[in-house]
């Protein structure tokens, strides 16, 4: 199962560090029954990247809870078993959790297949909807405008051999 993992820049550095994603359980997206549901597609490729639009979002709240961290939404794509990954059933079907996943254990780095990173000229909108997220979430239509101006930038793919140039 593809799975894809919220970070931020400092922690992708700290993932490469450590040789890991991070001991578990982790919050990850991927393409879940609520998510196939919601997007009501059948084709895999729109589903993942939903799951990785999902992902990015999750990186933007990543951000706006540690304003001292660059302004630039990661998510790492790693394969994982498929009992490694479940959706959680505490929050059901809360849109906010659609394609939400828990990974269990540890997830080594060497199991990523690629890092999806914001280009440096997206940082300003970035740290303009991490300001707004808050906002955003309680409503505000001009906040949330803000935010969705985040999502215009398109994240870059980088192979996992170029990790060691974006740390």
């Amino acid at each position: 199962m593809r799975v894809y993992v919220p970070l931020t820049l400092s922690g992708l550095a700290e993932a490469h560090r450590a040789g890991e994603l991070g001991t578990g359980p982790l919050v990850a997206y991927a393409v879940t029954p609520a998510l196939r549901e919601w997007y009501l597609s059948d084709d895999i490729e729109e589903l993942e990247y939903a799951a990785l639009n999902r992902a990015a979002l999750a990186s933007l709240r990543l951000l706006a809870a540690d304003p001292a961290t660059a302004r630039r939404r990661v998510v790492v794509a790693a394969d994982v078993p498929d009992g490694a990954a479940a959706a959680g059933l505490d929050r059901g079907l809360d849109p906010a959790a659609l394609g939400e996943v828990r990974v269990a254990g540890p997830l080594p780095l060497a199991k990523a297949a690629a890092v999806h990173v914001d280009s440096a000229d997206a940082e300003a909108d970035v740290s303009a909807a991490a300001e707004a997220l808050a906002a955003a979430d309680g409503g505000d239509d001009d906040a949330r405008f803000v935010v969705d101006g985040a999502e215009d930038h398109e994240l870059l793919w980088y192979a996992t051999q170029e990790l060691p140039n974006l740390v």
